[in-house]
């Protein structure tokens, strides 16, 4: 178990777009992730909860109470708990500016790393101007993309089965559009003046579920992705140095463990 191994300890970790509540999340996996890793501060930038998909099709599973339990549990115990709702779980932003012990809620924040650099973390909803603009525009296009993630889950199913690791169509389809490819890179660059304009070294932010690290006009454009389709994470080491991370190999590698485990047991 994750929980007797040596932890990977950290100065500070983002994570965005978990979407709790919504069939697509792959909470078992962020479980594992919070299970493994130990750190000063824990960052929540936006549609940790999908309250879109809870009032369409209500969900939620022990899985989701129990992310929601680890994060508690974490602020209990030390870690400074941030959270920047996101456009999914925006009813939350009403409640910016409260602080409840080690959990606080902002509807942006300034982090300063250890190696001195000022970074604006927010979940980035206000550059969609999908979003922004057309609240109906932006249901039919989660809806498509509802039926995107239900494919995909198909498509793993029988990649399992004949055994082949995870892969996710969603992302490769993002790569492979040129409007989705273009929609991509003017999101960073507009997140990019924005900072700059802020005065900060740079940003951190999620929505658009592409994790990204890189320098966009002297300024760091960093991008934690979800935990959906690719089940990424931002972490800050000890030094001030930024690292993204997949985690759905990890957990591969936990689940194969297991069961030879389990196999040996049951022999």
């Amino acid at each position: 178990m994750a929980k007797n191994r040596a932890p990977i300890k950290v100065r500070s970790v983002w994570i965005s777009d978990v979407h709790l509540g919504f069939r697509g999340c792959q909470a078992e996996t962020l479980l594992h992730f919070l299970h493994s890793v130990e750190t000063d501060y824990l960052f929540l930038v936006g549609d940790i909860v999908d309250f879109w998909s809870i009032k369409k099709n209500p969900y939620w599973p022990q899985e989701h109470t129990n992310v929601i339990r680890s994060i508690l549990g974490k602020a209990k115990h030390g870690t400074k708990v941030i959270y920047v709702p996101g456009n999914h779980d925006e009813a939350l932003r009403d409640c910016a500016g409260h602080i409840f012990g080690n959990l606080e809620i902002h509807l942006d924040y300034v982090h300063t790393t250890a190696d001195g650099r000022k970074l604006l973390i927010m979940h980035g909803d206000e550059f969609d101007v999908i979003v922004k603009h057309s609240r109906l525009i932006a249901r039919l296009g989660n809806a498509a993309y509802d039926f995107l993630l239900w494919l995909n889950r198909y498509v793993n199913g029988m990649r399992k089965f004949f055994g082949y690791s995870y892969w996710s169509l969603a992302a490769y389809l993002k790569l492979k559009v040129k409007n989705a490819v273009s929609f991509i890179s003017s999101f960073e660059n507009a997140l990019a003046r924005m900072a700059k304009d802020r005065g900060v070294d740079g940003v951190v932010c999620g929505h658009i579920h592409h994790a990204e690290i890189r320098e966009i006009d002297s300024i760091l454009y960093c991008n934690d992705g979800d935990w959906v389709e690719s089940c990424t994470t931002l972490l800050e080491h000890q030094d001030g140095s930024l690292e993204l991370i997949n985690w759905t190999d990890k957990f591969e590698q936990h689940k194969n463990v297991e069961g030879m485990i389990a196999a040996k047991k049951a022999a």
